[in-house]
């Protein structure tokens, strides 16, 4: 039974305050709420959005139907929110779902959302980079600025789109129908030099833009933090004019039909472009810095929850009645919207804009990783190197870095679909975890103090599992398969080494 003990909630915070592993608290509403926007308004809207509507190698689009898919997302999320609020309230300490758990559900719990939880941020600031260098080399070429189409995509994307390419030229067909994206990778498998007689292709520029924010986060988290703040001020202003200036060109014809996959294509696009709205989850990661925890938490998550929500079904209205919703499955669909149009002064502003806001997601989501590896360092379930504070900017550094470089190498390999699948399943299961334990801590600790309650317990946290099941459901067998070896692994590691130097346990 030592393997669910938990920890209570007096000593989580007292291990918060005492020694040297102190993070500074300098964040109130109005950044966590940035940070919540900033987090949550990325690579979701201006990347994922895409292959939901179009589809993919192990889904069917949603079709302009993608705004219900916004919408069912945004309710489970708006539940989970609910609970991960009460608990950010509660315990206002690095580590997130990590943290609540080991307060509601034992040690092995707490381990496994923890381990889980580096799939949510590390493995989705993957996805996110790659996002970023689309929308970079989008920007370079409305500029006029050539880059090697072998510096720029994955490997496996470049064989994909060379094998669609030689499928369709055999075939007779016209090549161009595959769509802008498509061709570059082609054409990036084509050019690349060979090493060894392997095709020499790496995404650069998200590997140079991760090690970037990682200089960054390791400065400090008020300069993270403002940063975030005035990128997310771009981000928003950047999809106003996407909006405004789209609608113009809108054809009630391209929202026709709807829902051209039926409920299983807004199913599965809701469980892919779920990868939208877990920011709100990041913002709690930034509790042990936020100055007023139990009051600036909540409203932090939720108010960034509610603001992105209305903005991402406005875009993805636009954008579906603008072309056609078979065209957009690209790493940057708000800039083919406007290229497919001839209106390439405004590809060009909102390659600008998506190059801003994603860069403020990998932020936030890079800040907020290594801050699950400190809480878990600190609780003697990692290595105590993990735990390490900077003696001047007092941030997580050896994490930070740590994260960062493994962040990267991937970011130049990875393919973005399976990378965004692997994330939500993680992010998923976590809100489960989360919402779960809000049951039982209102049943064991029915008295502890509750700056901010989740309302209707316990219809609140049953609909939340119920909804987040229900999404994790609709990804890929294949994804399944992957996430249970993952978990595999963590356990595996828990046992030989987390086990073992719990300071719980040891106590």
């Amino acid at each position: 039974m030592s393997l669910f003990r938990v920890k209570p909630l007096g000593r989580l915070m007292g291990d918060m305050e005492s020694g040297a592993q102190r993070l500074k608290r300098t964040l109130g509403p109005t950044q966590l709420t940035a940070l919540g926007i900033g987090a949550i308004m990325g690579a979701g809207i201006f990347s994922t959005i895409g292959s939901a509507s179009a589809g993919g190698s192990n889904h069917i689009g949603a079709g302009p139907a993608i705004i219900l898919s916004f919408a069912l997302t945004a309710v489970a999320c708006g539940f989970a929110a609910l609970c991960y609020a009460e608990f950010a309230a509660m315990v206002p300490i690095a580590g997130s779902a990590y943290t609540y758990a080991y307060a509601t559900l034992g040690e092995l719990v707490a381990w496994i959302i923890g381990w889980d939880l580096i799939i949510e941020y590390a493995v989705g600031n993957v996805a996110v980079a790659i996002s970023w260098s689309g929308y970079f080399q989008a920007l370079l070429r409305n500029l006029g600025v050539a880059m090697p189409a072998w510096l720029g995509v994955d490997l496996r994307s470049a064989a994909e789109a060379a094998r669609q390419v030689a499928e369709v030229t055999s075939q007779g067909g016209d090549i161009a129908s595959l769509g802008p994206g498509v061709l570059r990778a082609a054409e990036a498998m084509a050019q690349a030099p060979h090493v060894l007689g392997w095709p020499l292709v790496f995404n650069l520029p998200a590997f140079l833009i991760v090690m970037a924010i990682t200089w960054v986060l390791v400065i400090g988290i008020r300069e993270s933090a403002w940063l975030t703040g005035v990128l997310t001020a771009l981000n928003i202003g950047i999809l106003i004019f996407f909006c405004v200036v789209g609608s113009r060109y809108v054809e009630p014809a391209n929202w026709t039909p709807f829902m051209p996959n039926g409920w299983a294509g807004v199913s599965g696009a809701a469980a892919i472009i779920f990868f939208a709205y877990i920011g709100f989850d990041a913002v709690s990661t930034a509790a042990e810095e936020t100055r007023n925890p139990q009051r600036d938490m909540p409203i932090g998550m939720i108010a960034s929850l509610v603001i992105c929500t209305v903005i991402y079904i406005a875009v993805a209205a636009v954008l579906t009645g603008m072309v056609s919703w078979r065209t957009l499955g690209t790493a940057e669909p708000l800039s083919t919207a406007f290229s497919a149009r001839g209106i390439t002064w405004a590809s060009g502003i909102i390659a600008f804009g998506a190059v801003c806001a994603t860069a403020g997601v990998l932020l936030v989501f890079q800040l907020g990783q290594p801050r699950i590896f400190f809480s878990m360092a600190r609780d003697g379930l990692l290595p105590q190197w993990a735990a390490k504070v900077h003696p001047k900017y007092r941030t997580p550094h050896v994490t930070t870095i740590l994260t960062g470089v493994v962040v990267a190498v991937f970011a130049g390999i990875a393919n973005i679909n399976e990378v965004v699948e692997l994330t939500n399943i993680g992010t998923l299961f976590a809100f489960v975890l989360v919402a779960t334990g809000i049951l039982v801590l209102r049943r064991t600790n029915p008295e502890a103090p509750r700056p901010f309650r989740t309302p209707l317990v316990p219809l609140v946290p049953i609909l939340a599992i119920l909804s987040c099941t229900f999404l994790m459901i609709q990804l890929p067998w294949v994804t399944w398969v992957r996430f249970g070896i993952w978990l595999a692994l963590g356990l595996v590691f828990y046992f030989i080494y987390g086990y073992r130097h719990s300071k719980l346990r040891s106590s």
